[in-house]
């Protein structure tokens, strides 16, 4: 681990960040962390702080962490412009559990790094490599009284099962269908509607 722009994928937050500030010599440490069960996404605001941060001069290297469950698409486009050109002696550090909710245009600019992964995970009772509308039915049915934040792990697994199946062609308007369930989920959208959204659109993607 090293501290230069990147996006770190970690289901340890709060165990990155004080690995991360191990390593500090003279640097000076800002950090924007979002882990309230209430209130665990970044939001514009938060970004916009963010900014602003990295736009006080200081003669050491300033060191912006910035850690949440979930980056939503509006928050990402807003940090855009400032982690493709930081100000200098600024560096941006991402952390986030979920990979696919990072979208291609951050991944393009900050190299990511997966630190860890879940360990044990339940069984998703969904074969995503075979997905079929009988079993997308049989899955939304399964989980109508799931509640969202449960359901962003499970869009997650989802991401994570499809790409490594290699049976969709996942462009990249298919992984943003990713970042957008996380999204939807974050504004309230029923759990239900949004796996069923999903899953289907996924169908739609799979090889023939």
């Amino acid at each position: 681990m090293t501290l230069h722009s990147q996006v770190l994928i970690s289901s340890d937050i709060p165990g990155t960040i004080e690995a991360l500030k191990s390593l500090r010599t003279t640097e000076r440490f800002v950090e924007i962390v979002k882990l309230d069960p209430k209130d665990d996404s970044f939001k514009v605001e938060d970004a916009k702080l963010a900014i602003e941060k990295a736009y006080i001069a200081s003669e050491e290297t300033t060191i912006i962490i910035l850690a949440a469950k979930s980056f939503s698409p509006i928050v990402q486009n807003k940090l855009l412009k400032v982690i493709e050109e930081p100000p200098a002696k600024t560096v941006f550090i991402l952390i986030t559990p979920a990979k696919s909710t990072i979208l291609a245009t951050i991944r393009s600019r900050l190299p990511v790094r997966v630190l860890s992964e879940e360990i044990e995970e339940e069984a998703l009772e969904l074969d995503v490599a075979q997905l079929s509308l009988a079993s997308v039915y049989d899955f939304v049915q399964t989980h109508k009284r799931t509640d969202a934040k449960t359901m962003k792990h499970i869009v997650e697994r989802i991401a994570k099962e499809a790409i490594q199946s290699q049976k969709f062609d996942l462009d990249e308007k298919t992984l943003i269908l990713f970042s957008n369930a996380y999204t939807a989920l974050d504004v309230g959208s029923p759990p239900q509607f949004v796996l069923n959204t999903l899953l289907l659109k996924l169908l739609a993607r799979k090889r023939k």
